[in-house]
């Protein structure tokens, strides 16, 4: 990689102390607010519980006609 001349020169102080002013401080934003569930996940749970109820429904059926086949 060719270096760039750069238009300041470095430099350092031959006695005494160097001393760095690059402080890094914590930048605050403002909070964001998630969803506890996902939509999809909530679509998934709705799609689910529909599908069990659906079940039940064909097991009760069932056993009724059991019971009058009895």
């Amino acid at each position: 990689m060719a270096e760039m001349k750069s238009m300041f020169r470095e430099v350092l102080p031959k006695q005494g102390q160097l001393s760095v002013e690059d402080i890094t401080t914590m930048v605050l934003c403002k909070p964001k607010l998630l969803p506890l569930k996902s939509l999809t996940l909530e679509k998934l749970e709705k799609m689910q519980q529909a599908a069990q109820d659906t079940i039940r429904q064909q097991e009760m059926a069932e056993k009724q006609q059991q019971q009058i086949t009895h």
